[in-house]
């Protein structure tokens, strides 16, 4: 864990660090990430580093904690119970359109989101990514339930089954997505998340 709160770090120093640790992990993996790199990045000391974490376990769940709640934030997910109705399936896409657009604003979500797919750290090790895995996992089996609710989504399988099932299909994409995100360009990369969708309807829908 940190060994200060990070706000006792300059909010544009801190910040800095995290989006220069991210990008290491991103593209180094776990392991294999360097920390002489990240402070040489960000102009710090080894001192000064370990005046604020204890570990480069430490950096990482700082990098996941702070890129989840900054994603969090300029997300603002609505709760899912309003989506149910005749509608349900519209306001799924008008959501997961607006994902895109807020995702695309700061690079460091690109670099976040590959976090959850490196092959030398998971859920069992991280803290952090155990918790916003967690808090995702929650959030879209309520949505499946307010779908449920409303007759647009199937109920013929049990929901924890159907929760996890879907959980896994969009892993699938989001991970197939980060790593051939360079093919595409914004619009295409956009009716890419749509025809997902379309097929996750399929699956789901009566």
């Amino acid at each position: 864990m940190s060994r200060r709160p990070p706000g006792v770090m300059p909010p544009k120093r801190y910040r800095r660090l995290l989006t220069a640790a991210a990008r290491e992990f991103a593209t180094a993996g776990f392991e294999l990430a360097s920390l002489n790199s990240i402070i040489r990045t960000c102009r710090m000391s080894k001192s000064s580093f370990y005046h604020y974490f204890a570990s480069k376990e430490a950096l990482f769940d700082a990098v996941v904690n702070e890129a989840a709640t900054a994603l969090a934030r300029d997300l603002n997910a609505p709760d899912p119970a309003t989506f149910a109705g005749p509608d349900f399936w519209e306001c799924i896409a008008e959501f997961v359109k607006r994902a895109l657009t807020v995702s695309a604003r700061e690079e460091w979500y690109t670099d976040f989101g590959k976090l959850f797919y490196l092959p030398d750290v998971s859920a069992k090790q991280s803290p952090a990514l155990r918790r916003t895995l967690a808090q995702i996992a929650d959030w879209l089996a309520r949505t499946l339930a307010a779908g449920r609710s409303c007759g647009a989504v199937r109920d013929d399988l049990p929901p924890t089954l159907q929760a996890e099932l879907v959980f896994a299909v969009l892993q699938a994409m989001d991970r197939w997505s980060l790593q051939h995100i360079d093919e595409f360009n914004a619009k295409n990369g956009k009716q890419l998340a749509i025809r997902q969708l379309d097929t996750l309807r399929r699956l789901l829908s009566r």
